[in-house]
């Protein structure tokens, strides 16, 4: 079932890109038309990709790893702050910090200094600090907060990088670039594609066209974790069930020549085996052994 269809995209704008003269000649294979000096995005192409993009990401998340939304710029930080959300993913709708992604290991110190702050308030060090001591404390956990709010849960890169507008964050698209993490991105006609792994041709300054895009997106992740949560539990089902049939099956019986007897010895099993073994003992005229 497609995730959103061709008059979705009309009716959000989708289609509207900028001024002709502000073009990236490495879109001309997504732009339809000209109109009254705006290049007009061609929408199948727009449907084709976000599919593209919805069905990559799908598999992603499915496979348990986080995906990281990027948009810094005004009309998009809102709509994809609360998207991301919904769906328990990282997102950074503030400043990307140079480094983000290149240099994790310094941002992750950041954010554990965050968290060494909450614990200073919850034990009652902060509230024996002095009134200095504590502003400046409370400002620092503020502007942590601002920057790294939104990736406190993020323990390590990223499997993906989702993104409006590639010509702001192309710092974000630099790191991810260096580090092979593919990149999906909504990509206006004044932009590069090229170094996008699933570029989506659409209106990237339209709150409508980020608010429909990004929600295509979103839905993809929910089917990926609703997937990924039915697979677990059939995988726990057939463990149980594996379970319950080796505790109800015969053990298993070897049978071994008694030492010093000539004879045979049949250890605990199945009441058939071990008359099997008495039977051959006769054969031989010596005394079965049986072990309990």
């Amino acid at each position: 079932m497609a995730r959103t269809t061709y008059q979705d995209l009309l009716d959000a704008g989708v289609h509207f890109g900028h001024l002709t003269r502000k073009w990236d000649p490495k879109m001309s294979q997504y732009i339809f038309m000209e109109r009254n000096g705006i290049h007009i995005i061609d929408l199948n192409k727009t449907l084709t990709k976000v599919e593209e993009a919805a069905a990559a990401i799908k598999q992603i998340v499915k496979s348990g790893r986080k995906v990281l939304f990027v948009a810094t710029k005004k009309q998009a930080k809102d709509i994809v702050a609360d998207y991301a959300k919904t769906v328990n993913m990282p997102f950074i709708t503030e400043r990307w910090l140079g480094g983000m992604l290149t240099n994790f290991a310094t941002v992750r110190k950041s954010i554990k200094k965050m968290s060494n702050i909450d614990k200073l308030t919850k034990d009652g060090t902060y509230a024996n600090l002095s009134k200095k001591e504590r502003l400046m404390i409370q400002r620092e956990r503020i502007k942590l907060e601002t920057l790294l709010g939104g990736i406190s849960d993020l323990n390590r890169l990223p499997a993906a990088l989702f993104l409006i507008d590639v010509k702001k964050e192309h710092i974000a698209v630099s790191e991810a670039l260096k580090l092979n993490i593919p990149t999906f991105a909504m990509v206006d006609t004044n932009s590069d594609p090229s170094n996008i792994d699933f570029p989506i041709p659409a209106n990237d300054d339209a709150t409508k066209s980020i608010a429909l895009i990004t929600g295509v997106i979103i839905q993809a992740i929910v089917e990926g974790l609703e997937e990924r949560k039915r697979e677990k539990e059939d995988e726990a089902e057939k463990e149980a069930v594996a379970a319950k049939a080796k505790a109800d099956a015969p053990e298993l019986v070897t049978v071994e020549r008694a030492p010093n007897e000539g004879g045979r010895r049949a250890r605990k099993g199945s009441p058939e085996v071990i008359a099997a073994v008495v039977e051959a003992s006769a054969e031989t005229g010596t005394e079965p052994a049986v072990e309990e």
